[in-house]
C-alpha cells in the first residue's frame, strides 16, 4: 500500500465520506493502491491498516457516463449478495462527483486469486484446475437461477430482442474502427443474423463471465467472488455460456497478447462445460455454437477496436502492436464454430 493518493483516488475526500456516511468503518489512515488488469473501469484497494475495501470508479477522463455506470455495478451486487450468488458485500454507493471526480462505489475486499492464463493455473495440478472451472460453470448455472423480480432487478434490462440488439450493437463498434479489409468478418455477422436463435426466459446475465472475473481461494479452490459486473444486464444466460466456452477454447496462436485458459492440465474440454450446464440448469443447449460464434465476433470487433487505437499511438503498453494479427483468427474461429454448428 502507498500512503500517495493514487489517480483518480483522493483519500482523504474518501475517508471524509466515509466517516460521515459509515461512522465507525475507518479505525486509521488509508492508504489505497490501483489493482492492476482492469480493462475499463478503475479499481483500487484501501486499507486503514486493519480491514480493507476496494474503490470501482470510471476511467479517467471519461465520456459516456452510461458506459461506466457505477450505480448500475453496485445495484447489481446489492441485490445479488443476500443470494448464494458469491459477490462482494457493498458498502456504499457515492454519485457525488465532487469526491473523486466521478461516481464511484465502496464494496468488501475478498481474498482470491483470478487466474488469467494457463500458465497461471498450471501450478494447481490438474485436479484442482478441473475443479475450478466445474465450479465455475456451477456458479454460472446459480446466477442464472435468480429471480430477477425476486432481487429488486425486473427492470435492469430490456430482454425483448436481446440478442438482435446485440449484434446490432457489436457491428455499430466495427464500423467505428474499420479502416482495413477483415475477410470474412462480414459473413460471420451475416451468418449469425440470418442464424438468431430464440432465447431461452431472460435472466441476470454477467457479460463478461470467466475465470479471470472471479476470485478463486481457500482450501476448496472455492469462487469466492464475481467481480466486473459493468457489462450486466438482463438477457440471454446462453451468452455467459457461449462466451465461457470461447474462453474455455484454444487459439491455436502461441504466444498470444490474448489468451485463454484452455491448454492448462486438467483443464475442461468446451464439450463438457455446455453438457454440465444443461444438466445443472436444466436449460436447451441445443444452439450453443451461435452463441460461441457471437462471443468470437465481439471479441474481434473488440480487438479491431484496440488495434485501431493502436494505429493511431492512442495505446501505451507492450502487446498492442500484435492484437492486429489476432482478429483474423477470432473471426476464423467464429467462421468455423457456425459451420460445425
Amino acid at each position: 500500500m502507498s500512503p500517495d493518493h493514487p489517480p483518480g483516488l483522493d483519500l482523504d475526500r474518501l475517508r471524509a465520506l466515509l466517516d460521515r456516511e459509515r461512522p465507525g468503518l475507518v479505525a486509521g489512515p488509508l492508504s489505497g493502491r490501483l489493482i492492476e488488469g482492469g480493462r475499463s473501469n478503475l479499481t483500487y484497494a484501501v486499507s486503514d491498516g486493519t480491514a480493507r475495501w476496494v474503490v470501482r470508479r470510471p476511467p479517467l477522463g471519461h465520456v459516456l457516463a452510461t458506459a461506466h455506470d457505477m450505480r448500475r455495478e453496485h445495484r447489481v451486487i446489492s441485490a445479488l449478495h443476500p443470494t448464494d450468488v458469491p459477490v462482494p458485500r457493498p458498502v456504499l454507493l457515492c454519485e457525488d462527483e465532487e469526491v473523486l471526480g466521478a461516481p464511484f462505489y465502496v464494496m468488501e475486499f475478498v481474498e482470491g486469486t483470478p487466474y488469467r492464463t494457463a500458465e497461471q493455473l498450471a501450478p494447481l495440478g490438474p485436479g484442482r484446475t478441473r475443479a475450478a472451472v466445474l465450479n465455475l460453470v456451477d456458479t454460472l448455472v446459480g446466477l442464472h437461477a435468480v429471480d430477477p423480480a425476486e432481487v429488486g432487478l425486473a427492470d435492469f434490462g430490456r430482454p425483448e430482442g436481446f440478442l438482435d440488439r446485440q449484434l446490432r450493437r457489436w457491428a455499430k463498434q466495427l464500423d467505428a474502427s474499420r479502416d482495413r479489409d477483415l475477410a470474412g468478418i462480414d459473413e460471420l455477422h451475416a451468418t449469425l443474423g440470418r442464424k438468431l436463435p430464440r432465447s431461452p426466459a431472460p435472466t441476470v446475465v454477467h457479460g463478461d463471465y470467466r475465470l479471470d472475473n472471479v476470485l478463486i481461494g481457500g482450501e476448496d479452490d472455492e469462487i469466492r467472488a464475481i467481480l466486473d459486473w459493468e457489462m450486466s444486464t438482463l438477457g440471454d444466460p446462453l451468452t455467459d455460456l457461449g462466451l465461457l466456452v470461447m474462453y474455455s477454447s484454444p487459439l491455436g496462436m502461441p504466444d498470444s497478447p490474448v489468451s485463454t485458459t484452455a491448454l492448462a492440465p486438467g483443464h475442461p474440454a468446451p464439450d463438457e462445460l455446455v453438457e454440465r450446464y444443461a444438466a445443472r440448469s436444466g436449460r436447451d443447449v441445443s444452439t450453443v455454437a451461435w452463441y460461441t460464434a457471437f462471443a468470437w465476433f465481439k471479441l474481434a470487433v473488440i480487438l479491431e477496436g484496440i488495434h485501431y487505437r493502436y494505429t493511431l499511438g492512442q495505446t501505451v503498453g507492450r502487446g498492442f502492436d500484435r492484437i492486429g494479427d489476432l482478429v483474423p483468427v477470432f473471426i476464423e474461429h467464429g467462421l468455423t464454430t457456425l459451420q460445425e454448428g
